[in-house]
């Protein structure tokens, strides 16, 4: 008989009674919040977004700025997620062979990208004696055919890119001049 009144109890009391002690168990402690607001935006122009990761790589690999700069509008204008017919990717449009030669993870990650291009533009650099040109033409065309050609390989779109890439860089060192 004790059973059953307990159990009724047990079912009714709670509905009706909230004892004092069971909510102090139950309540939370008050959450910290914080309000901001944005007042101001400050876009930041494409080709400035990139600027602390081709510095970094500039001094780290020993390669000029401005080219790094004028390679990176070439191929890619800035975008970050760029990925070309060919099956090139991100900022400076490393395949994914080379990307992966140059020890880069994720190429569409800015600063991995930036860092294994410019590692690997200081490494054609090198291969043609600190000639630009031929460096940019193996940066397109692949070294073998600079190699086979004895220069800059005869494809038109290896001569626009060589040509571009060198009037931005003569173009900008102009704008720091002025």
């Amino acid at each position: 008989m004790r059973h059953v009144v307990l159990a009724t109890a047990a079912l009714i009391l709670p509905h009706h009674v909230k004892p004092q002690s069971l909510d102090s168990k139950l309540s939370r402690p008050p959450v910290s919040a914080v309000n901001t607001t944005v007042e101001t935006v400050v876009a930041v122009p494409p080709e400035h977004a990139y600027d602390e990761f081709i510095r970094e790589a500039s001094i780290r690999y020993a390669v000029d700025a401005t080219l790094i700069r004028s390679v990176m509008q070439t191929e890619s204008a800035f975008d970050a997620l760029a990925v070309s017919r060919a099956g090139a990717l991100g900022l400076m449009q490393l395949m994914p062979e080379v990307a992966a030669e140059m020890g880069v993870e994720d190429p569409f990650d800015p600063r991995q990208n930036v860092m294994g291009g410019v590692k690997y533009l200081r490494r054609l650099l090198d291969l043609h004696r600190g000639n630009v040109r031929l460096a940019l033409a193996s940066y397109n065309a692949g070294a073998s055919n600079v190699t086979q050609y004895g220069g800059v390989p005869p494809f038109p779109e290896t001569q626009r890119y060589v040509k571009k890439v060198t009037k931005l860089v003569e173009s900008s060192r102009r704008r720091q001049t002025d």
